[in-house]
Protein backbone atom coordinates (compact mmCIF):
# COMPACT_ATOMS: atom_id res chain seq x y z
CA UNK A 1 0.00 0.00 0.00
CA UNK A 2 1.54 3.27 -1.12
CA UNK A 3 0.49 6.89 -1.43
CA UNK A 4 2.57 8.33 -4.23
CA UNK A 5 3.09 11.88 -5.47
CA UNK A 6 3.99 12.15 -9.18
CA UNK A 7 4.46 15.77 -10.10
CA UNK A 8 6.59 18.35 -11.89
CA UNK A 9 8.08 21.43 -10.26
CA UNK A 10 10.06 24.44 -11.32
CA UNK A 11 13.62 24.70 -10.03
CA UNK A 12 12.32 26.94 -7.25
CA UNK A 13 9.72 24.38 -6.15
CA UNK A 14 6.50 25.70 -7.70
CA UNK A 15 3.84 23.55 -9.35
CA UNK A 16 1.92 26.47 -10.90
CA UNK A 17 2.89 30.03 -11.73
CA UNK A 18 1.56 33.19 -10.03
CA UNK A 19 -1.57 33.09 -12.19
CA UNK A 20 -2.14 29.36 -11.64
CA UNK A 21 -0.77 28.68 -15.12
CA UNK A 22 0.87 25.46 -16.19
CA UNK A 23 2.15 26.42 -19.66
CA UNK A 24 5.75 26.39 -18.39
CA UNK A 25 5.43 22.58 -18.09
CA UNK A 26 5.65 22.45 -21.88
CA UNK A 27 8.60 24.83 -22.18
CA UNK A 28 11.00 21.99 -23.06
CA UNK A 29 10.72 20.66 -26.63
CA UNK A 30 9.58 17.03 -26.72
CA UNK A 31 9.92 16.04 -30.39
CA UNK A 32 9.38 12.32 -29.69
CA UNK A 33 6.24 13.04 -27.62
CA UNK A 34 7.63 10.97 -24.74
CA UNK A 35 5.38 10.53 -21.73
CA UNK A 36 8.52 10.33 -19.54
CA UNK A 37 7.29 7.20 -17.73
CA UNK A 38 3.73 8.38 -17.07
CA UNK A 39 2.00 5.30 -18.57
CA UNK A 40 4.27 2.94 -16.66
CA UNK A 41 3.60 4.82 -13.42
CA UNK A 42 -0.16 4.81 -13.99
CA UNK A 43 -0.15 1.06 -14.69
CA UNK A 44 0.78 0.49 -11.04
CA UNK A 45 -1.85 2.85 -9.62
CA UNK A 46 -5.30 1.75 -8.42
CA UNK A 47 -6.83 5.22 -8.11
CA UNK A 48 -6.15 8.93 -7.76
CA UNK A 49 -6.85 11.30 -4.90
CA UNK A 50 -6.86 14.94 -5.92
CA UNK A 51 -8.17 18.19 -4.54
CA UNK A 52 -11.07 20.18 -5.95
CA UNK A 53 -8.83 22.81 -7.51
CA UNK A 54 -6.79 20.21 -9.40
CA UNK A 55 -9.97 18.42 -10.48
CA UNK A 56 -11.42 21.67 -11.83
CA UNK A 57 -8.12 22.46 -13.57
CA UNK A 58 -8.10 19.06 -15.30
CA UNK A 59 -11.75 19.52 -16.32
CA UNK A 60 -10.65 22.73 -18.06
CA UNK A 61 -7.95 21.06 -20.16
CA UNK A 62 -8.66 20.96 -23.88
CA UNK A 63 -8.49 17.17 -24.07
CA UNK A 64 -10.36 14.01 -23.17
CA UNK A 65 -10.40 12.97 -19.51
CA UNK A 66 -6.80 11.79 -18.98
CA UNK A 67 -7.40 9.13 -16.31
CA UNK A 68 -8.57 5.56 -16.82
CA UNK A 69 -8.44 4.87 -13.08
CA UNK A 70 -11.04 6.04 -10.53
CA UNK A 71 -10.54 9.57 -9.23
CA UNK A 72 -11.47 10.59 -5.69
CA UNK A 73 -11.90 14.33 -5.31
CA UNK A 74 -11.16 15.73 -1.85
CA UNK A 75 -13.46 18.63 -1.11
CA UNK A 76 -15.41 20.12 1.74
CA UNK A 77 -17.09 22.68 -0.52
CA UNK A 78 -18.02 20.82 -3.70
CA UNK A 79 -21.51 19.32 -3.57
CA UNK A 80 -21.37 17.01 -6.55
CA UNK A 81 -19.27 15.85 -9.45
CA UNK A 82 -20.47 17.23 -12.82
CA UNK A 83 -22.80 14.79 -14.60
CA UNK A 84 -20.28 14.42 -17.43
CA UNK A 85 -17.76 12.86 -15.02
CA UNK A 86 -19.89 10.96 -12.48
CA UNK A 87 -18.65 7.65 -13.89
CA UNK A 88 -15.02 8.80 -13.60
CA UNK A 89 -14.82 10.60 -10.26
CA UNK A 90 -16.44 10.69 -6.85
CA UNK A 91 -16.33 13.07 -3.91
CA UNK A 92 -14.64 12.26 -0.61
CA UNK A 93 -14.26 14.42 2.47
CA UNK A 94 -13.25 14.18 6.09
CA UNK A 95 -10.21 12.89 7.92
CA UNK A 96 -7.45 11.82 5.52
CA UNK A 97 -6.55 8.69 7.49
CA UNK A 98 -10.19 7.58 7.44
CA UNK A 99 -10.50 8.30 3.73
CA UNK A 100 -7.38 6.21 3.06
CA UNK A 101 -8.64 3.39 5.29
CA UNK A 102 -11.96 3.31 3.40
CA UNK A 103 -10.25 3.40 0.00
CA UNK A 104 -7.81 0.65 1.01
CA UNK A 105 -10.73 -1.51 2.21
CA UNK A 106 -12.30 -1.05 -1.24
CA UNK A 107 -9.12 -2.42 -2.86
CA UNK A 108 -7.40 0.86 -3.71
CA UNK A 109 -3.93 0.07 -2.38
CA UNK A 110 -1.64 2.23 -4.54
CA UNK A 111 -2.91 5.78 -4.75
CA UNK A 112 -1.64 8.67 -6.83
CA UNK A 113 -1.93 11.82 -4.68
CA UNK A 114 -2.21 14.97 -6.80
CA UNK A 115 -2.67 18.69 -6.28
CA UNK A 116 -0.71 21.22 -4.28
CA UNK A 117 -2.94 21.59 -1.24
CA UNK A 118 -3.77 17.90 -1.25
CA UNK A 119 -0.10 16.92 -1.32
CA UNK A 120 0.62 19.41 1.47
CA UNK A 121 -2.23 17.99 3.58
CA UNK A 122 -1.01 14.43 3.09
CA UNK A 123 2.58 15.49 3.85
CA UNK A 124 1.56 17.32 7.03
CA UNK A 125 -0.07 14.11 8.28
CA UNK A 126 2.93 12.01 7.14
CA UNK A 127 0.81 9.99 4.72
CA UNK A 128 3.08 10.10 1.65
CA UNK A 129 5.18 7.00 0.95
CA UNK A 130 6.84 7.98 -2.32
CA UNK A 131 7.67 11.15 -4.22
CA UNK A 132 8.37 11.18 -7.96
CA UNK A 133 9.34 14.72 -8.85
CA UNK A 134 10.42 16.00 -12.26
CA UNK A 135 12.23 19.33 -12.16
CA UNK A 136 11.72 21.62 -15.13
CA UNK A 137 14.65 24.04 -15.62
CA UNK A 138 12.71 27.25 -15.11
CA UNK A 139 12.46 29.67 -12.18
CA UNK A 140 8.90 30.90 -11.71
CA UNK A 141 9.63 33.27 -8.82
CA UNK A 142 6.27 32.65 -7.20
CA UNK A 143 3.05 30.71 -7.47
CA UNK A 144 1.76 27.52 -5.88
CA UNK A 145 4.48 25.76 -3.88
CA UNK A 146 4.64 21.98 -3.84
CA UNK A 147 5.58 21.77 -0.18
CA UNK A 148 4.29 23.72 2.78
CA UNK A 149 5.47 23.88 6.38
CA UNK A 150 5.81 20.59 8.25
CA UNK A 151 5.59 20.07 11.97
CA UNK A 152 8.27 17.36 11.86
CA UNK A 153 11.08 16.49 9.48
CA UNK A 154 10.38 13.60 7.10
CA UNK A 155 13.29 11.59 5.73
CA UNK A 156 13.26 10.12 2.22
CA UNK A 157 15.81 8.00 0.37
CA UNK A 158 16.63 8.29 -3.30
CA UNK A 159 15.48 5.27 -5.31
CA UNK A 160 16.41 6.56 -8.75
CA UNK A 161 17.24 9.75 -10.57
CA UNK A 162 17.33 10.20 -14.33
CA UNK A 163 17.88 12.97 -16.83
CA UNK A 164 15.06 13.29 -19.35
CA UNK A 165 15.79 14.60 -22.86
CA UNK A 166 18.94 16.24 -21.54
CA UNK A 167 16.84 18.93 -19.87
CA UNK A 168 14.80 17.70 -16.90
CA UNK A 169 15.64 15.64 -13.83
CA UNK A 170 13.16 13.04 -12.58
CA UNK A 171 13.85 11.78 -9.06
CA UNK A 172 12.06 8.98 -7.22
CA UNK A 173 12.18 8.99 -3.41
CA UNK A 174 10.77 6.58 -0.80
CA UNK A 175 9.84 7.55 2.74
CA UNK A 176 12.16 6.24 5.45
CA UNK A 177 10.03 5.29 8.46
Amino acid sequence: MSNIVYIATSLDGYIADKDGGLDWLHSIPNPDQSDFGWAEFMSGIDGLVMGRTTFETVLGFDCDWPYAKPVFVLSNTMNQIPDSHKDKASLVSGDLSEILKNLNEQGFKNLYIDGGKTVQSFMSEDLIDELIITQIPVLLGGGAKLFGDLEHRQQFELVKSEVLINAMVKSHFKRVR
